[in-house]
């Protein structure tokens, strides 16, 4: 999915600039990274109008939204979202950063996995379906990120499986994360009520913070570079 965010540009920086943005109902923002690879460009900072930023985030594609973003008095850029603050209890957006995509390149972003269909070995045999992995990391140019990975269990049996290399066929998209990797399979109820923890193997539900929960994507291009020359 693509779309169009206008953004406005900031000319000043710092804790109370960003704070006299969200008061003016705006969230405020950064825009890093070149368009092109060789390019030096600076952060931009930047104002975005908080209700269609979140009509992108609840999108189908969400983060893997491309979007075309417009900046008064320079270049519109395409960009994906590399990470988003959130207010720990409302959930609004605190701050948002942008990185520049340059669109010949691929790029490594992280898709969710859906399933479709009801498995023969749940509806018939008796089995369950145990959801493993609902999201896997891929590799792909900006424009052919796929908004969701579709997987068919309805051919499931008992003890059948999916694994990612079974559907990673025919795809504009390379797997990242090893083709051997278990998505989906469906097993007995005996084994799944034997592999239950008791009382005393459950784990204690971790405290609530009031740290801002943060939405972040998987490396950029250009941190897998600095990371390879840092080897």
């Amino acid at each position: 999915m693509e779309a169009v965010l206008e953004v406005v540009k900031r000319t000043s920086t710092g804790k109370n600039e960003n704070n006299r943005t969200r008061a003016a109902g705006q969230i405020p923002a950064v825009v890093y990274g070149a368009q092109k690879a060789g390019d030096a460009v600076a952060p931009v900072q930047v104002a975005v109008d908080p209700k269609p930023f979140m009509r992108i985030l609840h999108s189908k594609s969400g983060l893997n939204t491309l979007i075309t973003l417009k900046v008064p008095g320079e270049a519109d850029a395409r960009v994906l979202v590399k990470e988003v603050q959130l207010d720990p209890i409302t959930h609004h957006p605190l701050h948002a950063d942008f990185y520049r995509v340059n669109m010949d390149r691929k790029i490594q972003v992280t898709v969710p996995i859906v399933l479709h269909g009801e498995p023969r070995g749940v509806k018939v045999e008796g089995g369950i379906l145990d959801f493993l992995h609902r999201e896997i990391e891929v590799e792909c140019l900006p424009a052919e990120i796929p908004n969701s990975i579709e997987v068919d269990v309805s051919g499931l049996g008992l003890n059948d499986a999916i694994h990612l290399r079974d559907v990673a066929q025919g795809v504009t998209w390379t797997p990242i994360t090893d083709g051997d990797t278990m998505l989906v399979h469906v097993v007995a109820l005996r084994a799944v009520e034997e592999a239950a923890p008791g009382a005393e193997g459950a784990a204690a539900p971790a405290a609530a913070g009031t740290e801002p929960e943060v939405i972040k994507k998987g490396k950029t291009e250009k941190e897998d570079e600095k990371a390879e020359k840092k080897k």
